[in-house]
């Protein structure tokens, strides 16, 4: 019984933990989206990891890669949050995003964990065809 009981007990604190990590992930993301639809590069490239800002250099040049690259996070109607998962030891969170014209799009958001919270080390475009069919 005690096993038992203690399993349930590492179970649950694992899950909480998963669950606190998920959460603090979204909460970056959407901070950056919410920085980008208010025009606020210099804000939007802070949830940027330091890899992503050293590529980039300055709020600007990220501002014009996104409005440019991946218009659908500068201007989202819709955000939803699907999967968090391990790859080959970086979390990725998976998102779907609806642009104004009704398209949906799914992204791959690569996270690290600094010291100053997480941060996005990058993002890819998946394949959705399916999704907007």
């Amino acid at each position: 019984m005690r096993k038992w009981i203690f399993g349930l007990a590492l179970a649950t604190a694992m899950t909480s933990a998963a669950w606190a990590q998920s959460t603090e992930i979204e909460s970056t993301i959407n901070s950056q989206i919410e920085a980008f639809q208010a025009d606020n590069f210099t804000q939007a490239f802070e949830f940027a990891s330091p890899a992503i800002q050293g590529i980039f250099g300055t709020p600007q040049n990220f501002g014009r890669m996104v409005t440019q690259g991946f218009p659908m996070v500068w201007r989202p109607a819709h955000v939803t949050y699907l999967d968090l998962r391990e790859i080959n030891g970086a979390l990725h969170q998976k998102v779907q995003i609806t642009d104004a014209d009704g398209r949906v799009h799914l992204l791959d958001y690569r996270m690290i964990e600094t010291d100053t919270g997480w941060k996005i080390n990058g993002v890819q475009l998946l394949e959705s065809a399916d999704l907007n069919a």
